[in-house]
């Protein structure tokens, strides 16, 4: 099954790549809920927030770590304005994990902060994704 986020990695689609490492890409969010709305994706598929494990902690940090330096290469600099957090299953409009990066919050309308509401039961903090990482279940 085709993911549009896999495709972009890929260069199959015309998405300007706003930062590319060796293991992450980052874009516009086509449909923005703020002037600045950016995703940012592991190039290792994950589906989602719950395909995590703890050791995925330092992929989530430099997600982080670029997130807020895309941010802070437009200007965007004061934190309380910044909502970076995930979409958690079932309400994963792609399911590739991305990392929202959305300010300034103030600027949201009301579908907006209604979609991206934090620690409601839809999309969560950064920090509460980050903090419940576990150790991978043993398969024995």
């Amino acid at each position: 099954m085709s993911c549009v986020f896999c495709d972009i990695i890929a260069n199959k689609t015309n998405t300007e790549i706003l930062y590319e490492d060796d293991e992450l890409v980052a874009f516009r969010d086509i449909k923005p809920a703020a002037s600045f709305h950016f995703l940012i994706i592991p190039k290792r598929h994950i589906d989602n927030t719950k395909s995590l494990t703890i050791n995925d902690k330092q992929l989530l940090l430099n997600m982080k770590e670029k997130m807020l330096k895309l941010l802070e290469k437009n200007n965007q600099n004061d934190i309380n304005e910044i909502s970076l957090g995930f979409h958690v299953p079932p309400f994963n409009s792609v399911k590739h994990l991305h990392l929202h990066g959305i300010s300034k919050k103030s600027e949201m309308g009301f579908v907006g902060r209604w979609i991206f509401k934090e620690e409601s039961f839809w999309y969560k903090k950064f920090d509460t994704i980050f903090d419940s990482l576990m150790p991978p279940k043993d398969s024995n």
